[in-house]
C-alpha cells in the first residue's frame, strides 16, 4: 500500500504555517479516496472535487471493525495535539497494511474565530481541504443553526396566533443558536415593539456547537429516528406546567427536511490519503463531544480500524463517549488513546506557559498526575489505553527518558508520536502498541436506571473524585420535574470546565476530595439525555481579547492565511 505522507515532513530551517501546508499539498479526487475506503460511486455525492457525502441508503454492510478512541489529557494554554495525533495514527495504520478510516468531528466557527483555532489537525498530519473543512465544509452547521431558529420563530408565532397549546411564554426553554462565539446574545429580550412585533420574552441564544438538533444529528440512527428525536424535543411548558414538544407544534416534519442533507457523513482525506468521515460538531464541555454515530458506524462497516475521537479529557468527551454515545449505538471500543505532552503535564505541575520551553523534571513529576488519572479512568471502562507522548521540538532528552521510566512504572503503554512534523511516519511505533492493544469489551459506568442524580453521583465520584455533589435551589426543582414527567430515566451528560477534574478551572492536575456544584439541569429529550451545568460553564462562549480572526485574512488571489 502506498505511503502518501513518505515525503511529508517539516523543514526545520523554513518551517511553513498549517494553512500554507494544506495548500501546497496535491488532493487526490475524492472519488478515488472513496474507492480506497470501499464506497461504492453510487453512494458518493461529490461536493467539488475534493469533498463528498455519502448517501447511507446506498450503504448496506456488517459492521466488522475494530474501533480505537482517542481522547487526551486535560487540555491547558501549552496545546496538546488531540487531533493532529489522530490524524497521524490513521495515517500510520494504512501504512502498516490496515484499511484505516478516520472518523472526527466538523470545526465550529465559534472557535475557529475565537482561541482555540481549527479541529482539522496541524502540521503535516491534517484532514484537507483544511480552509474549506474550518470555515462552511458542507453546510451541516448552517442547516443546523437554521433549523433550531426556524423552530425559535414557530414557538413565538405559536404564541402570537392565539396559542392553542397554552405555551407559558415564562418558560419556553428553546433558545435561538449561531455558530459564533457571542456572549452579548447569551441574554435577550425579543418581541418587542407593540403587540405586532410578537410577545415579549426573555431568552437567549446557544452556538450551534451545543444546541439540542446538534445532539440529535449526532446521536441518530437513520433520517426516520432523526425526525422521531426531533418530534420528541421539549421546547417549554404550558400554563398548567406540563410539557409540550415539537410533536404538539406539528413541525417534526418541516425541521427534518431541513436536515436532509445534513444526515449524510463528510468524506474527505487526509495528507496521507486515509478517507476520513467528520461529521458533527458537539462541543465536549457543554454537549456530548463525540462526531456523530452515522459517521462511526459507517466507517466500521467500511474499515479495519476506525480512529475517532471523545472531545478534551476522560472525564469529558470520552466519559460522554462510553456512557451516552456507545451506549446509544451498542459500541464497543477495543482500543483507546490517550494524548499527552510534556509541555501540558509541566503547566500542570505548575510552570507558567512563558517557561514550559525550559527542562523541569521537577514540574513534569508532579504534572503527571494528572495523565494517570486520565489512565485510571479510561480503565474503568474496561479499556487500557496506550499513551501517545506528542513531541515538540525543545522537549529535552530527560524529559523524554523520565516519560519512558514513568510509563513502566505506572504500567503503561506508551509510544512517542511526531506527526506534526512527520505525519504519520511520526506515529509508527504508536500504531504498532495501538494494534496490540485492541481487545477490550468496553462498559459503562453507571446505570441511567437508577436515575438522574446517582447517575451525576457516579460520574463525579468515579470519574472527578469528587467527595459530594451539590444540587443548587434550581437545580433541585428541575430535578423534581425531571421525576415528575418521567425523564429521570435518561443518561445524563455533565458540563463542566474542560481545564480540571473540578468545576474550579484553576485546579489543575489531579483534583480530588471537591464538591461538584450543579446549578441547572436541562432536559434534552430529543437528545435523550439530560444536561447538567456545573460551575461556570455557559453554553454561548465569548471572545477573547485577542480572537484568532486577528490573524485571518485572504488575499487578491482568494489564497486565506492565519487558519491554524
Amino acid at each position: 500500500m502506498t505511503d502518501n505522507s513518505i515525503n511529508l515532513e517539516q523543514d526545520p530551517n523554513n518551517p511553513l504555517s498549517d494553512v500554507e501546508i494544506a495548500q501546497a499539498h496535491t488532493l487526490e479526487p475524492i472519488g478515488d479516496i472513496a474507492s480506497r475506503a470501499g464506497v461504492p460511486a453510487a453512494a458518493l455525492i461529490p461536493y467539488g472535487s475534493n469533498k463528498a457525502k455519502v448517501d447511507l441508503s446506498q450503504l448496506d454492510r456488517a459492521e466488522h471493525g475494530k474501533l480505537v478512541l482517542v481522547t487526551g489529557i486535560s487540555p491547558t494554554p501549552a496545546g496538546e495535539g488531540k487531533s493532529t495525533t489522530l490524524i497521524g495514527l490513521a495515517d500510520a495504520l494504512r501504512v502498516a497494511g490496515k484499511n484505516a478510516i478516520a472518523a472526527i468531528r466538523e470545526p465550529s466557527q465559534g472557535p475557529v474565530m475565537g482561541i482555540k483555532g481549527g479541529a482539522a489537525g496541524g502540521g503535516y498530519s491534517q484532514i484537507v481541504p483544511m480552509e474549506e473543512i474550518n470555515l462552511h465544509f458542507t453546510g451541516d452547521f448552517h442547516a443546523i443553526t437554521s433549523a433550531t431558529n426556524t423552530l425559535a420563530a414557530i414557538i413565538d408565532n405559536h404564541i402570537q396566533q392565539g396559542n392553542e397549546l397554552g405555551i407559558d411564554p415564562r418558560r419556553v426553554t428553546w433558545q435561538r443558536c449561531m455558530d459564533v462565539n457571542d456572549r452579548a446574545l447569551r441574554g435577550v429580550v425579543t418581541g418587542l415593539g407593540g403587540p405586532a412585533h410578537g410577545v415579549p420574552r426573555e431568552t437567549g441564544f446557544t452556538i450551534t456547537a451545543a444546541s439540542e438538533i446538534m445532539a440529535i444529528l449526532g446521536l441518530a440512527t437513520d433520517l426516520p429516528d432523526l425526525k422521531r428525536r426531533i418530534g420528541a424535543i421539549t421546547i417549554g411548558q404550558s400554563h398548567d406546567r406540563q410539557p409540550v414538544t415539537v410533536d404538539d407544534l406539528g413541525v417534526a416534519g418541516a425541521l427534518s427536511a431541513l436536515l436532509k442533507e445534513a444526515i449524510n457523513p463528510n468524506l474527505v482525506q487526509t495528507l496521507g490519503g486515509t478517507p476520513t468521515f467528520v461529521h458533527g460538531g458537539p462541543f465536549a464541555n457543554i454537549a456530548h463531544g463525540c462526531n456523530t454515530l452515522l459517521a462511526t458506524r459507517t466507517a466500521l462497516e467500511l474499515g479495519d480500524v476506525v480512529v475517532t475521537e471523545a472531545g478534551f479529557g476522560s472525564d469529558l468527551g470520552a466519559e460522554k463517549f462510553f456512557d451516552i454515545k456507545a451506549r446509544a449505538g451498542g459500541l464497543n471500543v477495543d482500543g483507546a488513546v490517550i494524548v499527552a505532552t510534556i509541555r501540558s503535564l509541566k503547566y500542570n505541575g505548575g510552570v507558567a506557559r512563558e517557561s514550559l520551553n525550559e527542562e523541569n523534571l521537577e514540574a513534569l513529576a508532579a504534572g503527571v498526575v494528572n495523565l494517570e488519572r486520565h489512565v485510571e479512568n479510561i480503565r474503568k471502562f474496561n479499556v487500557e489505553p496506550v499513551v501517545a507522548l506528542n513531541l515538540f521540538t525543545l522537549d529535552s532528552e530527560a524529559e523524554r527518558e523520565w516519560m519512558t521510566t514513568w510509563a513502566k512504572d505506572f504500567g503503561v503503554a506508551l509510544a512517542e508520536a511526531e506527526v506534526w512534523a512527520k505525519g504519520g511516519r511520526g506515529a509508527a511505533k504508536l500504531a504498532e502498541l495501538v494494534l496490540a492493544n485492541l481487545a477490550a469489551d468496553s462498559r459503562q459506568i453507571y446505570d441511567p436506571a437508577q436515575g438522574v442524580e446517582a447517575s451525576i453521583r457516579t460520574i463525579a465520584r468515579e470519574i472527578y473524585r469528587a467527595d459530594d455533589v451539590e444540587f443548587s435551589p434550581q437545580a433541585e426543582r428541575d430535578l423534581a420535574t425531571i421525576q415528575e414527567h418521567g425523564w429521570d430515566q435518561l443518561p445524563v451528560c455533565i458540563s463542566k470546565t474542560q481545564y480540571s477534574f473540578s468545576d474550579d478551572p484553576k485546579a489543575l492536575g489531579a483534583a480530588s476530595g471537591h464538591t461538584l456544584h450543579v446549578r441547572e439541569l436541562l432536559p434534552r429529550t430529543g437528545a435523550g439525555f439530560i444536561v447538567a451545568l456545573t460551575g461556570d460553564v455557559m453554553t454561548m462562549p465569548g471572545l477573547p481579547k485577542k480572537p484568532s480572526a486577528l490573524n485571518i485574512d485572504i488575499d487578491e488571489q482568494a489564497q486565506i492565511s492565519g487558519l491554524f
